[in-house]
C-alpha cells in the first residue's frame, strides 16, 4: 500500500520517497507485524479458547507434556495474521514473485488449518488422512513451480560481470557458480524442497517455543541474503546470482520475522498457545519456497539444520524398527529423546536455538566463501 503511495505521491511530495527504499519498508514491515503480535496476541488466544480449539497430546509422550493438555492451537493464524497485515502495508504489489510467495504460502496455511480443525473440533484421530494431506501439498508445490517458473523465465545475466545462469540451475555452497543443469529435474527436486521443509518444520514443533525460534534464525537470514541477490552491485561483489526483484523478498521475511518475534512471547515457556499445522505447515513451505526462489536449496540444509537433524530422527527411528526391531532413540522426534534422557525442556530449547544461530552464521560465510 505505501509503495504504490509512492508511485502516486512521489514526484509532487518528496517525503513518500522514502516508501522507495526497501530498507525502510523490510524495517517497518518487521516492526509493524512484532507490534500487532503483542496488541492482538491476547485477544487472539481468548478467540481461540472460545472455539475450544485446544491440542490433544499424544498418549506415548513425555509425561510431562500432560499439563498442556487444553492450551489453545492454531496460534499460527497468529503469524499469519500480522504476517499479511504488515506485508499488505508495507510491500510492493507489482513484484509478481512476491505476490505468489504471499498467496501460496496461504494456501499451505489453509491445509494445516484444515488438518488442525479435524483434530480439535471434529474429533479426528491424527487429523486429515496423510494422502490427502501430501497430495495437496504436491498440488500447491506445483502451481508454485509452474507459476514461478512462467514469471522468473530465465534470469538476465548480471550487467557488472555477474553469474550467469538459468532458473534450472544448481548451486552448491561454497562454490562459485552453477555447477549443474538440473533441466525438467528441477520440478520433482523443487516439490522435494518444499514438503520436506513444511514437514520438517511440523516434526520440530513439540516444544515450548521450538520451532518458532529455531525458524527466526533462517528467515532473518534469507531476508538478508534476499537484499544482496537482489542488489547488482551487492550480488557481484559477492559473487552470488543477481536475482531481480528479489530484494522485495526482505520484506516479506521481515514481518515474518516480526510475526515470530511476537509469537514467540506468548509461545515461550509455558506456552499459552500453540501453532499448530497452520503454522508449521505455513512456516516450512515458505522456507522451502524462499529457498528456490533465491537459489539456495541446498544451503537450506546447513541454514535449517535442526529441522533436518528432527526429521532425519524420525526417518533413522522408523528405518530401524522396521529392519531391525530396535529403536536408535528413547523417542522420535529428537528432542523427545533428550527429554526423556532428563534434559530440561527449556535447556533444550535454547541449545537448539543456539545450534540455530551458528548454522546462521555459517550459511551468512557462503556469501564470500567461494
Amino acid at each position: 500500500m505505501f509503495f504504490e503511495i509512492f508511485e502516486i505521491w512521489g514526484d509532487e511530495l518528496g517525503f513518500f520517497r522514502i516508501f522507495s527504499y526497501v530498507t525502510f519498508r523490510a524495517l517497518s514491515a518487521g516492526i509493524t507485524s512484532m507490534f500487532l503480535s503483542f496488541l492482538l496476541g491476547e485477544k487472539i488466544i481468548r478467540f481461540l479458547y472460545s472455539l475450544k480449539f485446544k491440542e490433544s497430546i499424544r498418549n506415548d509422550g513425555p509425561k510431562s507434556h500432560e499439563s498442556k493438555s487444553g492450551t489453545p492451537t492454531m496460534g499460527g493464524l497468529m503469524i499469519v495474521f500480522t504476517m499479511s497485515l504488515s506485508i499488505l502495508f508495507w510491500g510492493n504489489w507489482n513484484n509478481l514473485n512476491l505476490v505468489l510467495l504471499f498467496f501460496t504460502s496461504l494456501g499451505f496455511a489453509a491445509l494445516g488449518f484444515r488438518d488442525d480443525y479435524s483434530k480439535a473440533i471434529l474429533k479426528v484421530k491424527g487429523g486429515m488422512r496423510a494422502r490427502t494431506k501430501f497430495l495437496i501439498s504436491i498440488l500447491l508445490s506445483l502451481v508454485f513451480i509452474f507459476v514461478y517458473f512462467y514469471i522468473t523465465g530465465k534470469p538476465n545475466p548480471n550487467a557488472l560481470k555477474g553469474i550467469v545462469f538459468e532458473i534450472t540451475d544448481l548451486f552448491v555452497p561454497f562454490v562459485k557458480g552453477p555447477v549443474l543443469s538440473m533441466g525438467l529435474l528441477i520440478i520433482p527436486f523443487a516439490i522435494l524442497v518444499v514438503i520436506g521443509t513444511s514437514h520438517a518444520v511440523n516434526l520440530t514443533d513439540g516444544l515450548d517455543g521450538l520451532a518458532t525460534g529455531t525458524m527466526l534464525f533462517p528467515t532473518i537470514t534469507f531476508g538478508i541474503i534476499a537484499y544482496v541477490s537482489g542488489t547488482p552491485i551487492t550480488a557481484n561483489y559477492l559473487n552470488i546470482p543477481y536475482l531481480p526483484g528479489a530484494h522485495e523478498y526482505s520484506v516479506f521475511l521481515s514481518a515474518l520475522a516480526g510475526s515470530l518475534i511476537g509469537f514467540l512471547w506468548f509461545n515461550s515457556h509455558p506456552a499459552q498457545v500453540f501453532m499448530g499445522d497452520t503454522g508449521s505447515l505455513f512456516l516450512g513451505s515458505t522456507l522451502g519456497m524462499i529457498a528456490i526462489m533465491l537459489k539456495k536449496e541446498l544451503l537450506l540444509i546447513i541454514l535449517g539444520g535442526v529441522f533436518v537433524m528432527e526429521a532425519m530422527s524420525v526417518i533413522l527411528q522408523v528405518a530401524s524398527f522396521k529392519l531391525r526391531g530396535k529403536r536408535i532413540f528413547k523417542m522420535s522426534p529428537i528432542h523427545h529423546h533428550f527429554e526423556l534422557s532428563g534434559i530440561p525442556e527449556e535447556k533444550i530449547v535454547i541449545r537448539f536455538w543456539i545450534v540455530g544461530i551458528i548454522l546462521a552464521l555459517i550459511s551468512l560465510s557462503t556469501l564470500r566463501i567461494q
